[in-house]
C-alpha cells in the first residue's frame, strides 16, 4: 500500500515539476522581453538604472521572502500528507511580516545612499523598489500555500500573469501612449499586485474540492460541510494537530536558517563578480566574470521549478513513512542532474569560449577548461539544492544553513587569496569547490538524517 502511495505521490509530482518549468520558463521569456523592449524604449542610462533595480530587488525579495515560501510548502504538505488540516498560518503570517517590515525599515534609513548612490539621484525608482519589494511579500506567501497544496498549475499561472502584466507596461510605453523611464519601471511594483488575482481561484477550487469529498463520505448537511471547512473543531481533532502545529518559534527558526541559505548562495553566484571588481586592475574584468557566472545563473533559475515542487513532494513522502519512495526522488534527481552536467561541461570545453566571444561581444580570451569547471561547479550546485529540499523535508534547516555557509565562506576567503594567481580561473575554480564542498557536506547530512542510520543509531 505504502509502495503503491508513494509512485502515485511521484507521478504527481512529476506532473507537477513539468507544469511548473512551463510556467517558470515562460515567465523567464517575458521577463527577458520586458528588459529587452525597456532597452529600445529608454536611453542607454535609463535602462541600466532599471537593470539595476530589478537586480537589487530579485537579491532582496529572494533572501527575505523565500524563506517563508519554503516553510509554508513543508508545513502544509506535512499536514495535508498525514490527512489533517493545514493548521493555523498565523505564525508565517507574522514572519512574512516582521521580514516585509525589517526590510521598509531598513529601506527607510538607507533613503539617501539608495537614492544618490545606486539609482543616481532618481526618487520614484526608489519608489518603486520599496513598494514592489513590499508587495512582493504577498506574492511569496501565496506561491508558499500553492506549493504546499501542490496547486502547480496555479502556480505557473501566477508566475505568468507576473511577468506578462510586466510587459504591458513596458508594452504601452513601446506604441507610444505613455513614455518616460516612470511609466516602464511602474510594471515592476505593479505585477506581483496583479498576479494575485489567482489567489481567489485557488480558494474556491479548495472548498468546492474539500465539500465534494465531505459530501461524498456521508449524507451531511450543508452546515456540517462548512464546519468541516472550517478545520479541525473538536477536541480530539485539536490534539491530533498539537504536535505538528507552526509555532512562531519554529517558524522563525526555519525561516531564519532558509534566509541564511539564500544569503549564501547569493554569495556563491555574486561574490566573485564584487571581489574581482574590487581587486581587479582590469575595470572590464568583473563584467566577463559576471557573464562567465551567467552559465550557472540559467541553469539555476529553470531549476526552481524542481526544487519548488520537490520540497511538498519529499515532504509528503517523509509524512507518510515513504522512506523507499523518499530516497528514489532524490536519486533519480541526483542522476539527472550528473548527466545534465556532464552534457554542459563538455559543450563548454568544446565550444565555450566560441559561444561566449559572439554573444556578448567581447575580445576577450576565454578559457575552454576555465567554462568546463563552471559547468561542473554549476552540477555540485543543482545537486546541493537538491539534498538542501531533502534536509528541509526532514527538518534539518539549521544544518543544511550552516553548511550553506561554511561553503559562501570558503568561497570569498578563496577568492581573496592569490593561490590562483589569473582571477577569472580563481572565480572559476573557487565557484566549483565550494559547491563540491556544499554538496559533499550535505550528501553527508541526507546520508545521517535517513530513517535507515537514524534507526541503527537508536537500536
Amino acid at each position: 500500500m505504502r509502495r503503491k502511495a508513494g509512485q502515485t505521490r511521484n507521478r504527481e509530482y512529476v506532473r507537477g515539476a513539468r507544469i511548473l518549468s512551463l510556467g517558470i520558463v515562460s515567465a523567464g521569456i517575458m521577463t527577458f522581453a520586458y528588459f529587452s523592449i525597456a532597452s529600445h524604449v529608454l536611453g542607454e542610462v535609463d535602462a541600466k538604472r532599471l537593470d539595476l533595480l530589478w537586480s537589487v530587488m530579485f537579491v532582496i525579495i529572494s533572501v527575505i521572502y523565500r524563506p517563508t515560501e519554503q516553510l509554508l510548502s513543508r508545513t502544509i504538505a506535512g499536514h495535508r500528507a498525514r490527512g489533517r488540516h493545514a493548521g493555523n498560518l498565523r505564525a508565517a503570517i507574522t514572519i512574512q511580516a516582521a521580514f516585509a517590515f525589517a526590510f521598509l525599515l531598513a529601506a527607510l534609513i538607507l533613503h539617501e545612499f539608495l537614492v544618490k548612490e545606486v539609482f543616481e539621484g532618481d526618487k520614484f525608482l526608489y519608489w518603486v523598489l520599496v513598494f514592489g519589494t513590499l508587495l512582493y511579500a504577498g506574492s511569496y506567501f501565496a506561491r508558499g500555500w500553492l506549493a504546499g497544496h501542490e496547486r502547480f498549475d496555479l502556480y505557473g499561472a501566477l508566475l505568468i500573469l507576473e511577468s506578462v502584466s510586466r510587459v504591458c507596461f513596458v508594452l504601452v510605453a513601446a506604441i507610444g501612449i505613455t513614455q518616460g523611464e516612470s511609466a516602464v519601471a511602474i510594471g515592476i511594483a505593479a505585477a506581483p499586485f496583479i498576479s494575485m488575482i489567482v489567489v481567489p481561484a485557488a480558494f474556491r477550487r479548495r472548498r468546492s474540492s474539500a465539500l465534494d469529498k465531505d459530501l461524498a463520505a456521508a449524507p451531511i448537511t450543508l452546515d456540517e460541510a462548512d464546519a468541516a471547512l472550517a478545520g479541525p473543531g473538536t477536541e480530539g481533532a485539536q490534539e491530533a494537530t498539537h504536535d505538528e502545529g507552526l509555532t512562531l518559534r519554529r517558524g522563525s527558526t526555519f525561516a531564519a536558517a532558509v534566509a541564511a541559505i539564500m544569503l549564501s548562495e547569493q554569495a556563491l553566484l555574486n561574490g566573485s563578480v564584487l571581489t574581482v571588481d574590487v581587486t581587479a586592475a582590469n575595470v572590464a574584468l568583473a563584467g566577463v566574470v559576471f557573464n562567465v557566472m551567467l552559465i550557472a545563473r540559467a541553469p539555476l533559475q529553470a531549476f526552481q521549478a524542481i526544487q519548488t515542487s520537490l520540497l511538498p513532494h519529499l515532504t509528503g513522502l517523509e509524512a507518510t513513512d515513504g522512506h523507499e519512495a523518499f530516497a528514489k526522488a532524490i536519486r533519480v534527481t541526483l542522476i539527472a542532474i550528473a548527466a545534465f552536467a556532464a552534457a554542459v561541461a563538455l559543450g563548454l570545453l568544446i565550444l565555450g569560449p566560441f559561444v561566449l566571444g559572439h554573444v556578448f561581444g567581447q575580445k576577450y580570451h576565454y578559457s575552454a577548461i576555465g567554462l568546463a569547471v563552471i559547468g561542473v561547479g554549476m552540477g555540485f550546485h543543482l545537486a546541493s539544492g537538491t539534498l538542501n529540499q531533502a534536509a528541509l523535508a526532514r527538518d534539518r534547516p539549521r544544518i543544511a544553513g550552516a553548511c550553506w555557509m561554511l561553503a559562501a565562506a570558503f568561497f570569498l576567503v578563496w577568492m581573496f587569496v592569490p593561490i590562483v594567481s589569473e582571477e577569472l580561473l580563481r572565480a572559476e575554480t573557487g565557484y566549483a569547490l565550494a559547491t563540491a564542498l556544499l554538496a559533499a557536506l550535505l550528501f553527508v547530512l541526507y546520508r545521517v538524517t535517513s530513517p535507515a542510520r537514524l534507526a541503527a543509531s537508536s537500536a
